[in-house]
């Protein structure tokens, strides 16, 4: 007969046979002792997954940046104009990098959306 993974439980406040301790005495004591849990930020989870692409010039992850959570200016590589706070762009890296994903990472840069969609493919 199969082995059940389920913990037995105690009968009326004693621990199961061959666990010790009394009352709370099992894996899970304190568990939830650390208060209520954080508030869910909603517009960080809507915002901000990850996802990847594919193009002729390599693979991509792209992040989506809103503009309540965008809070510096940065310089978008596809114009070469400033991405202003509090405008709604892009984060971008290499996926597929010569050093490694940390080093794609370390290397991403900010694009204004359209800059991103419109860019060109330079073929060698």
């Amino acid at each position: 007969m199969p082995r059940s993974n389920r913990p037995r439980r105690a009968v009326s406040g004693h621990a199961p046979a061959g666990k010790g301790g009394g009352k709370g005495a099992g894996r899970a004591a304190g568990k939830h002792a650390a208060g209520p849990a954080p508030e869910l930020d909603l517009e960080r989870a809507r915002t901000g997954i990850a996802r990847r692409e594919s193009a002729p010039d390599g693979e991509w992850v792209v992040r989506s940046i809103s503009a309540s959570r965008a809070g510096k200016t940065y310089i978008c590589p596809g114009c070469h104009t400033s991405v202003p706070p509090g405008t709604a762009h892009l984060v971008v890296w290499s996926e597929d990098h010569i050093f490694g994903a940390a080093a794609g990472l370390a290397e991403r840069r900010h694009w204004h959306s359209n800059c991103w969609t419109s860019r060109s493919y330079r073929y060698r």
